[in-house]
């Protein structure tokens, strides 16, 4: 542990873990056309249809934790570059589904080899990504999300 974070607070480590992870997933997909965030639309939506579902923009904005309007403005510039396609839900005019094409399946697999490399290297200190602490640490991790946050009752609060 670097003399800097032994008596940081968690509040700044966390925000410093999520930088760095950022970047470093920025530099590993930048060679495959990709920023962070497109990786993270496409790597979900690859998943939830591996799971037979074709989800709405609103569905993956939940599901990635990115604002409607931002999964918006990407599902289009990856429809652009041919890696999704964007189509009305028959079932709710208002409602856009999105679906990867062929190119958008084969650069998004690509892509999680890559983030995958990252990963293990990222939580080798743990003793990988297999390992009882890794584990731990994700729980811990899905925990502190399931949190819910709202900046007027904290203002409240002090």
């Amino acid at each position: 542990m670097s003399k800097d974070s032994e008596n940081a607070s968690p509040g700044f480590l966390v925000w410093r873990l999520s930088t760095k992870w950022r970047v470093a997933v920025d530099r590993a997909v930048t060679p495959l056309g990709l920023t962070h965030a497109q990786y993270a639309l496409l790597a979900s939506l690859y998943g939830m249809q591996r799971h037979g579902e074709r989800p709405s923009q609103r569905r993956l904005a939940d599901h990635t934790g990115l604002e409607p309007l931002y999964v918006s403005k990407l599902a289009r510039t990856l429809e652009t570059a041919g890696l999704i396609e964007r189509t009305r839900d028959p079932r709710d005019p208002r409602a856009v589904q999105l679906a990867l094409t062929e190119q958008g399946r084969e650069r998004t697999r690509q892509a999680i080899k890559v983030v995958q490399g990252l990963l293990q290297q990222f939580l080798e200190p743990l003793g990988g990504l297999d390992s009882a602490r890794t584990r731990e640490f994700t729980r811990d991790l899905a925990i502190l999300l399931d949190v819910p946050l709202d900046p007027s009752a904290a203002k409240e609060q002090s």
